[in-house]
């Protein structure tokens, strides 16, 4: 499964360049382009076999063209592709993710989680009369201006000053953001307990990126947001339906006021949904709470059929006994290949996140925070990476998605990636 570039696939990096800033998406690595999927595997346009963990960024826990999706799909598209009004399927998910998530009363659809992300900072700011935001350093909340304060700063300024990580961002925002280190209760508590009067609402990923909360963080500021009256939000766009079926708030007892969920609802297409407690969600309702409270929120495709469609078929399927049994078990064997190869050959590094969710940083040290992964020995880390990619194992730089796809055959073919990886690393 060794890679290599041909004319085709270069032919199109060389016409990307032309037409798009950077040569790309803006997502990932403009270097490659993506023929097509199927199960745990993709080819790039050179027809260069990789076994597949970065899975559309998350959404394709089940795998590429699972046939059942597939079947749900082509069966909605011979009915309609939008309406822009209300439709059954949407209905139907909003029901199964109201059933599933603990926090969620009620359910308000956009197609994206950086648009989910966005509305969920508004309604804390609606629903509560204040304008501070409290985020956590390297907290990953999609792109609005908010989103984009201390999410990857290459200057580590004292907190919680905020640091933009875009042009084009007013300092009017970076006033209104607080950030704190992940993981730091006593931070996040002196902070709130500072500021509380003025903040709206906390937004965290449970899960930072691949770092874990440790024990009481999650409860804490629980406590803390109860204790002010400000809105806790779980951006559990990647861990929603995959650290468990209910989310991270399932697998960690916590239950915020809103959580933001995307990916895997859409079962691949472009979905995503605000989530929360009804008397946050009237917020939305302007009959309920009046003009001066009412957060307005459109979108032509928010609640898309299709992507409805795909999303209940992938829960239906997620709901199935031994699903999430086999997916972490298939984590389990890639983080036990990668601990194995590292130690034998000496090594120091930490395997950070969740048999779902999960990287390697070359770190003998804890990580905790966004701090603590940037201590990891980055050259070594983009060694690694690129031997994987050259054998044949796909992923992006932070993040081992893993999805139901994964066979042994694949499981065998990574490990041998691994091994492989390994050598190329320097002493």
């Amino acid at each position: 499964m060794a890679t290599s570039h041909t004319s085709n696939q270069q032919d199109l990096i060389e016409r990307a360049q032309k037409v798009m800033p950077a040569g790309g998406f803006g997502n990932f690595d403009s270097g490659v382009v993506i023929r097509e999927g199927n199960g745990a595997r993709i080819w790039d346009e050179d027809g260069n076999e990789y076994v597949d963990y970065l899975i559309g960024s998350g959404p394709m826990i089940l795998g590429h063209g699972h046939p059942e999706v597939v079947e749900a799909v082509q069966a909605q598209l011979t009915k309609g592709t939008t309406f822009f009004a209300n439709n059954a399927a949407g209905i139907e998910l909003a029901e199964e993710i109201c059933n599933a998530v603990a926090c969620a009363d009620q359910v308000r659809f956009v197609s994206t989680g950086g648009e989910a992300d966005m509305y969920a900072m508004r309604l804390g700011r609606a629903h509560t009369g204040r304008d501070k935001i409290m985020k956590f350093e390297g907290g990953y909340h999609g792109m609005s201006a908010e989103a984009q304060m201390s999410l990857a700063p290459e200057k580590l300024v004292n907190l919680p000053v905020a640091v933009p990580d875009s042009a084009g961002i007013p300092d009017s925002v970076r006033d209104e953001m607080l950030i704190a280190p992940f993981n730091d209760i006593d931070f996040a508590r002196s902070l709130i307990g500072e500021h509380g009067d003025e903040i709206a609402a906390v937004i965290v990923e449970p899960l930072q990126r691949v770092v874990p909360p440790a024990p009481g963080f999650l409860e804490a500021l629980r406590e803390e947001c109860t204790k002010h009256g400000i809105v806790l939000i779980f951006d559990e766009i990647v861990t929603g339906f995959r650290v468990a079926y209910g989310g991270a708030q399932e697998l960690y007892g916590v239950t915020p006021d809103v959580c933001t969920l995307g990916k895997i609802v859409g079962g691949g297409f472009p979905l995503a949904a605000i989530t929360g407690k009804a008397d946050v969600m009237a917020n939305f309702d302007k009959a309920k709470v009046g003009d001066d409270r009412f957060l307005m929120q459109h979108g032509t495709l928010s609640g898309n059929p299709v992507a409805a469609v795909a999303g209940l078929k992938t829960l239906e399927i997620l709901r199935r006994p031994g699903q999430y049994e086999k997916l972490f078990a298939a984590g389990e064997t890639v983080m036990g290949s990668i601990t194995s190869h590292l130690n034998a050959a000496g090594h120091a590094h930490t395997i950070a996140g969740h048999p779902s969710l999960f990287n390697v940083v070359f770190t003998d040290a804890p990580v905790r925070n966004y701090r603590d992964v940037l201590k990891g020995d980055t050259r070594k880390q983009a060694q690694f990476e690129a031997a994987l990619r050259r054998n044949g194992v796909f992923k992006s730089s932070g993040k081992t998605y893993i999805s139901l796809a994964l066979t042994d055959i694949d499981l065998a073919l990574t490990d041998a990636a691994v091994a492989e990886a390994v050598k190329a690393l320097d002493d």
